[in-house]
C-alpha cells in the first residue's frame, strides 16, 4: 500500500471518533443546527438528563428521534439539549429526503448525499429504499458537490497510520465505499463512506459518516464504562447499522473478499447541498 494511500485513509479516520461522554465535555446544542426539513415539523428544544437513554425517555419511537436529530446512542448524553417533535407519530422512520428522485430513474443503484439535511438516501430506479443520517465535513473539509461513483470497496477499512489513543487500536473505517478520488489535488485526495460515529453535527474530515454502534460497543464500551462509571448507559442490541446495511446493498456479497478490492460499474453517488454549519 502506497504512503500517498495510507495519508488519504488517515485523513478520513482523523476525526471518525468523538470524545467519551464526561462531565468535562462541553456539549454541543443540536437544536442550535437548521435543516431545511425542520420547517416541516414542529418541535421544541429538551435538556437530557443523566439517567435518561433514548428507550427510557421516548420508548418506541427511540430510533427516530436519534434519525431526527443526527445522532447515534454514544452521544446521548446527560447535559445535551436536541429536538423533540411534539408529535413522535409524525416522524415515524423518519427521513427527510424524498420518497422519489426522478434523476436515479434509470439507475438500478444510485446514492444520494443531501449534506443539507445531513443524511443519505439509497434509491432503486428512482425509488428510496435506503436512508441514514449522516456525519458530514466539517468546514474546509467537505465533499464536493456533484456527481460520483463506487469504484473501491472494504468491509474492514482502517487507519494504518492513526490510533484511537485512549484504546490503543487503529481507527475503524468499517464498510467503506469509495466514491471519489480528487486527482487534482496533492497526494490525490480519496472521499469515503463508512461506519463511525454520529455526534449530530459535521465531525469528518472529508468522508461521510453512518451508523455503526456494533463498532462502538467493540472500541469504545469498556472506556467509556471505566471513565464514566456513575453516567454510562451500555449500547445493546439492536444495533444501529446504517454503513453496514448500506454496504450489502451495493456490494455483491458473492464478490466481497472482505478485504479492500475494487468494484466495476458501481452505484451512482450525488453530492447535493452544504452543511448547516
Amino acid at each position: 500500500m502506497s504512503a500517498f494511500r495510507l495519508i488519504l485513509i488517515a485523513i478520513c479516520a482523523f476525526l471518525a471518533w468523538a470524545p467519551p461522554a464526561g462531565a468535562t465535555l462541553k456539549l454541543k446544542s443540536l437544536c442550535e443546527i437548521h435543516y431545511p426539513s425542520d420547517d416541516r415539523t414542529e418541535w421544541t428544544c429538551e435538556k437530557l438528563n443523566w439517567q435518561d437513554t433514548p428507550n427510557s425517555r421516548f420508548g418506541s419511537y427511540w430510533q427516530d428521534v436519534l434519525r431526527f436529530n443526527r445522532l447515534d446512542r454514544r452521544h446521548f448524553l446527560g447535559g445535551r439539549s436536541i429536538k423533540l417533535p411534539k408529535d413522535l407519530t409524525r416522524i415515524y422512520h423518519y427521513s427527510p429526503l424524498p420518497l422519489s428522485y426522478p434523476e436515479a430513474a434509470r439507475e438500478p443503484k444510485f446514492i444520494l448525499i443531501d449534506q443539507a439535511e445531513m443524511f443519505l438516501g439509497a434509491y432503486e430506479y428512482g425509488r428510496l429504499v435506503l436512508s441514514f443520517p449522516a456525519a458530514i465535513g466539517i468546514e474546509n473539509h467537505r465533499v464536493p458537490t456533484g456527481d460520483y461513483q463506487v469504484d473501491a470497496a472494504d468491509r474492514s477499512h482502517q487507519s494504518n497510520l492513526y490510533q484511537v489513543e485512549e484504546i490503543d487500536r487503529p481507527y475503524p473505517m468499517h464498510y467503506g465505499l469509495r466514491f471519489f478520488v480528487d486527482k487534482t489535488k496533492d497526494g490525490w485526495p480519496s472521499y469515503w463512506i463508512h461506519g463511525r460515529d454520529l455526534p449530530g453535527y459535521p465531525a469528518s474530515h472529508g468522508c461521510v459518516g453512518l451508523y455503526d454502534e456494533e463498532m462502538q460497543v467493540e472500541y469504545y464500551s469498556a472506556h467509556d464504562q471505566k471513565v464514566n462509571k456513575k453516567y454510562y448507559h451500555p449500547i445493546t442490541p439492536p444495533y444501529l447499522e446504517g454503513a453496514q446495511k448500506l454496504y450489502q446493498w451495493v456490494v455483491d456479497p458473492r464478490s466481497d473478499p472482505g478485504t479492500f478490492h475494487l468494484i466495476g460499474n458501481g452505484a451512482k453517488v450525488k453530492v447535493i447541498g452544504e452543511p448547516p454549519i
